[in-house]
């Protein structure tokens, strides 16, 4: 009896072994599976990020200039000059005929370049001079890496050059049809940072620019 129980036991669980074999097999074949999965879903976040990191520094450039103009009117073409009162009292004193008034200008940023343009002309500038003012020995690449960590992308950097001890370079700042840019000369304490005025519209080109 013994030896039946032991032959019908073998007889019993033999046939389990097909079917074990069969559920490996399934699940080998869905780890390959997933692993494919995986390694596709793996591929795609490699690729995806390449084309959000070249938008990204557009953006940030671009969020990094509102961010400046906002204490600043909006944009508007500047304001004439004031020309004096329209009228003058009988009792006011005739200016002597040989005055020499002032002129005022006619090109230039004063001119060419609107309220909030001219303001956030003056934030980019400050920025820009104190963070090179201590700048020792200021070649192009620190002069570059300082302007790249305030924000001002590699595109709209132009014309970066060295000079003796001096770091010449130009800015463009155009934005929401500004013609704002930056002429500046990164100098140690000699540093100077000023508006200039490009065109409306197509590239950049420092000679263009209205210092």
């Amino acid at each position: 009896m013994k030896q039946l129980s032991a032959s019908a036991d073998t007889t019993t669980r033999s046939p389990r072994h097909p079917h074990l074999m069969l559920a490996m097999a399934a699940l080998a074949a869905l780890a390959l599976t997933a692993c494919g999965t995986e390694q596709a879903k793996a591929d795609r976040s490699q690729s995806r990020p390449a084309g959000i990191a070249e938008a990204q520094p557009a953006t940030a450039f671009t969020e990094m200039l509102k961010k400046v103009a906002q204490q600043c009117p909006a944009s508007a073409p500047p304001e004439a000059p004031p020309s004096g009162p329209a009228e003058m009292s009988s009792t006011a004193e005739t200016p002597p005929s040989d005055a020499i008034e002032p002129i005022a200008p006619t090109a230039g940023p004063e001119v060419e370049l609107n309220a909030r343009d001219w303001c956030a002309g003056n934030l980019h500038e400050e920025r820009i001079a104190q963070a090179l003012w201590n700048l020792a020995e200021p070649t192009p690449t620190k002069v570059r890496a300082i302007l790249n960590d305030l924000g001002y992308i590699d595109e709209r950097i132009h014309d970066l050059k060295q000079s003796g001890k001096i770091t010449r370079f130009f800015l463009d700042l155009r934005d929401q049809g500004g013609r704002l840019c930056l002429d500046g000369s990164a100098a140690g304490e000699e540093t100077v940072v000023d508006k200039c005025v490009a065109p409306v519209t197509g590239p950049f080109t420092p000679g263009e620019r209205k210092a």
